[in-house]
């Protein structure tokens, strides 16, 4: 049995909900509408009530009170309401960790997300697959932290860019949060091309068959871990991953997303 198998005989694995399910299926339908994320939504008023607080907050600048659902979704667009839902259901879905930052943790999950997204658009990807692969990609060291709380404060040890952090936890575990996350993600029934992209995250240029996906979110996951999002990153960025997307880095650096066009977690 390897490691892995042997981690998941005994994690406990968390339960996503129904509503959070329903917003997955609308990520991969082309003819998804504003009135049916509206409807799915609704259907959790506490999930609403959060929505409706964080599009009043101050990180979306809006110049009048938003007071439905449907307003926020006129305000802000029905792919921002449904990230902002999909990640918070996530992310309730998760317990407090000791010794890990949840502010942190869900600010860089919700920066990956954003920066895969955006390179996703330029590899030729789904973006909504993308970005929703971006957000969950660190969920597996949640686990980890439950299963396996003694390895935590290792892993978690500075310096902690994600290429360090994945070392230490191949080092410690015999496996990485990314490949407990592929798990995660085909035990929620999320795309099998999700569950592709997540498990050589880590190191997408040895696995057998380069997946796109899998590229995207490694360099997704080194760009969020800068709290500065800046164009001169790219120049930092693995030269063989960008090549084997075919992707330009002068391209890369041009249309780098602003700062505020990821998304601040920080009532999550």
């Amino acid at each position: 049995m390897s490691e892995l198998a042997a981690f998941f005989e005994t994690a406990r694995l968390p339960i996503m909900s129904e509503v959070a399910h329903s917003l997955v299926r609308t990520l991969n339908d082309p003819d998804a509408s504003a009135a049916q994320v509206e409807a799915i939504i609704a259907k959790d008023p506490v999930l609403t009530a959060n929505l409706l607080r964080m599009a009043n907050s101050a990180q979306f600048g809006l110049s009048r009170q938003v007071l439905s659902l449907n307003h926020a979704i006129t305000m802000l667009g029905m792919s921002r309401i449904r990230s902002l839902a999909l990640s918070t259901s996530i992310s309730t879905a998760f317990p407090t960790i000791p010794g890990l930052d949840r502010k942190a943790f869900w600010t860089f999950s919700m920066a990956c997300a954003g920066y895969a997204q955006w390179l996703a658009g330029g590899a030729g990807l789904d973006p909504q697959q993308a970005w929703l692969a971006g957000m969950m990609m660190r969920l597996g060291e949640l686990l980890i932290g439950q299963r396996s709380p003694e390895s935590l404060p290792e892993i978690e040890s500075l310096p902690a860019p994600s290429n360090l952090r994945w070392e230490r936890e191949q080092r410690l575990l015999g496996f990485d949060e990314v490949q407990v996350t592929a798990v995660l993600a085909r035990h929620w029934n999320f795309p099998e091309a999700i569950v592709d992209g997540l498990q050589s995250t880590s190191e997408p240029m040895t696995a057998v068959t380069f997946d796109k996906l899998s590229g995207v979110l490694h360099l997704a996951a080194l760009l969020a871990d800068s709290t500065e999002p800046h164009p001169d990153l790219v120049s930092d960025l693995p030269l063989a991953v960008i090549n084997a997307l075919n992707l330009d880095r002068h391209w890369m650096a041009a249309r780098f997303p602003r700062a505020e066009t990821l998304l601040d977690v920080t009532s999550l």
